[in-house]
């Protein structure tokens, strides 16, 4: 049985996390290339309200088997050595990373048609809603582009 990999980190996603994640991969001397895509949390203006974070909730066990089916389907179409999602769940400030995509392969060109794919599928197929919080306090559920 496949070691679960772990997807969701409560909060934000710190730079201390994502060095440890870029240091942990010095020793893994077939990688040529590394990608990452960071998803911060911009400060929109709604229909004159100004967000101020996003509140993130997904459906854990149909998101995380969502996660893996992309996951085993990325590394059938493209000759990667690694690959790491990361999304954040809870409350992520204005500023703060909510998701972190980091791929490797042996060379340049895999990774980058790989870190585009993943981030795409993961928008458009991964039960995971954000709600955006405004500074008035109110809020909207917030629609993935």
């Amino acid at each position: 049985m496949k070691k679960k990999k772990t997807v969701f980190i409560q909060g934000e996603i710190t730079s201390e996390f994502i060095a440890n994640s870029i240091a942990k991969h010095q020793t893994k001397t077939e990688i040529g290339a590394h990608n990452i895509f960071l998803g911060q949390v911009r400060k929109d203006t709604v229909k004159d309200e100004v967000v101020s974070a996003i509140e993130f909730t997904c459906y854990q066990d149909m998101a995380e088997q969502k996660l893996d089916e992309i996951r085993e389907e990325t590394f059938d179409k493209y000759n990667l050595t690694c690959m790491h999602i990361y999304h954040s769940l809870g409350k992520v400030n204005v500023g703060e990373v909510c998701i972190f995509v980091f791929v490797s392969a042996p060379h340049r060109p895999q990774v980058y048609e790989a870190t585009e794919y993943i981030v795409n599928r993961v928008k458009s197929e991964v039960p995971i809603f954000g709600k955006e919080l405004f500074e008035t306090g109110a809020y909207q559920w917030k629609k993935n582009k």
